[in-house]
Formats: C-alpha cells, sequence, structure tokens
C-alpha cells in the first residue's frame, strides 16, 4: 500500500506552484484538495529592480530568495533587452535546490546554496564573503528582514529591490468553506510551504466563517521558520520537514501517516 493512501491533503501553495507539490503526494498514494493562500502578483513597480539591473555591474553578489524570484530576474532581463551576462558576471547566491534550478534554467551560474533553504543558513553561507561588497538582494515585497540585517552586519551595502509580492486569492475562502462544510471529509493534512501561506490560510480560515482549527486535521511545515508562524497562529505542527524543500515535506508527511497507521493497529 502506498505510504498516503486514504490520506486528504489539502495544499495551499499558489496555482502556478501547486502541481509539483500534488504530483508527489499522489504518487503516494494521497487524495489532494489544491486551495491557494497566496498568489503572486508584480510589485507595486518594477522601477528599483531594473535600475538594480541595468547597474549591475555595481554589485559584486546577486541574492535571490526564491524559484519567484529567479522567474522575475528573467522576465525583467527579457523586457529590458538585457543579456544575462549582464548579471552572470556578478556573484550568486540562491537560498535552495528550486531557486538555484531556476537560475540555471536562466543560463545563470550558482556560487552559494545553503545547507539548509533558509535565511539563517543563507547568511552562515555568506557572512565571511560579502564584507565589504555590494550586494543586490532579489525578494518579495514582504519579506523577514533576518537576511538584510545580517549581512549588513557582516559589512556587506545591501539594496534590497522588490521582484513580486503576494496576496490572497479572491476564490479561496469560498473554496474553503465548501471544504469545510462538510465535518466528516475534512482535510487529514493541511500543507504550509511558507510564513506567508500560514498568514494568509488563517485569514482564509476567518472569512470562510470556520471557527477554529479542527482537533483531527495535521498542519505539515516546510521546516521551522513556517512552524513558528504556525505556532504564533496556536498550532502545532504535527509535521515538520527535516530537508526544508518539497521532497523533505513529503517525506516527512508519509512518516507522519505510517506514524498514525500504526497507532491505529
Amino acid at each position: 500500500m502506498r505510504p498516503l493512501a486514504r490520506r486528504k491533503i489539502l495544499i495551499t501553495r499558489a496555482r502556478h506552484q501547486a502541481r509539483s507539490l500534488a504530483r508527489a503526494l499522489e504518487e503516494k498514494g494521497a487524495m489532494v484538495v489544491a486551495i491557494p493562500a497566496i498568489e503572486i502578483i508584480p510589485p507595486d513597480s518594477y522601477e528599483a529592480l531594473d535600475t538594480a539591473l541595468w547597474n549591475a555591474k555595481n554589485y559584486q553578489w546577486l541574492v535571490v530568495t526564491s524559484a519567484n524570484g529567479a522567474e522575475v530576474l528573467a522576465q525583467r532581463l527579457a523586457a529590458l533587452k538585457l543579456p544575462t551576462a549582464a548579471i552572470d558576471a556578478l556573484k550568486i547566491a540562491a537560498i535552495g535546490p528550486a531557486t538555484a534550478h531556476g537560475l540555471g534554467e536562466m543560463g545563470l551560474h550558482v556560487d552559494e546554496v545553503p545547507k539548509q533553504s533558509i535565511a539563517e543558513s543563507l547568511v552562515e553561507s555568506l557572512r565571511d564573503q560579502v564584507t565589504g561588497q555590494n550586494v543586490l538582494l532579489v525578494r518579495a515585497k514582504v519579506a523577514r528582514d533576518v537576511l538584510p540585517d545580517e549581512l549588513r552586519k557582516a559589512g556587506a551595502t545591501v539594496n534590497v529591490v522588490d521582484a513580486y509580492q503576494t496576496v490572497v486569492p479572491a476564490s479561496s475562502s469560498e473554496a474553503l468553506r465548501l471544504v469545510f462544510a462538510a465535518p466528516s471529509r475534512l482535510p487529514d493534512a493541511v500543507t504550509f510551504t511558507s510564513s506567508s501561506t500560514v498568514t494568509n490560510f488563517f485569514r482564509l480560515l476567518r472569512e470562510a466563517n470556520v471557527p477554529a482549527w479542527p482537533p483531527s486535521m495535521a498542519a505539515a511545515s516546510i521546516g521551522p521558520i513556517t512552524s513558528q508562524t504556525l505556532r504564533n497562529h496556536g498550532i502545532e505542527p504535527a509535521v515538520e520537514a527535516t530537508e526544508y524543500n518539497i521532497s523533505g515535506l513529503v517525506a516527512a508527511l508519509c512518516r507522519w501517516s505510517a506514524t498514525r497507521q500504526h497507532m491505529r493497529v
């Protein structure tokens, strides 16, 4: 029997990113319900990013904190008719393998990928390399300030530019209301792949008039930062990935499911 057979898993990733997680869960036997808690939209303006790309020679490092950021970089270089060589001359850091893959798809080299796909690990990778360096940090409009703050403490000059912003999808609260309307068919678990998905999911619960988190439903987190955001909302994650990526999250769910199955025997 596949490890997630008969498990109903709700995933909250942005619509354009949900398929990879859904496919991985379905391969393990899960029934997947996708209700995006975030939607990726352009920032208020691309002016700061475009200016930085035009003046890439003024930087020594480019730091990209998500695959979405890598995708926007490719789009803006094309819009500005700038060759990838304009930024490939820089040293480039990616927060994790998915981001590194996105940059590689553009034909860019990646010099640094931290051991763990979190800002704190990326800081440790870069701390001794950025003293006296100009760093271009490409990220979401709203993000934790650990990375720029710590790089500045290490002696870097950091220019933070918005590549995109996230919003709550308009249709998701009604979709969530329908899912929670039948208590006997509630999801066994909900996956969270970022702090934004957590924050927005709780907003969606309020909009859907769901009074409380059902005790039978497990929260599955991609890593410690996302887990802490869940705790800030009063929910202890039942599942936390040990490798902070989609494969790690699926593996953690499989271990959780096996434990639950064993407890019933």
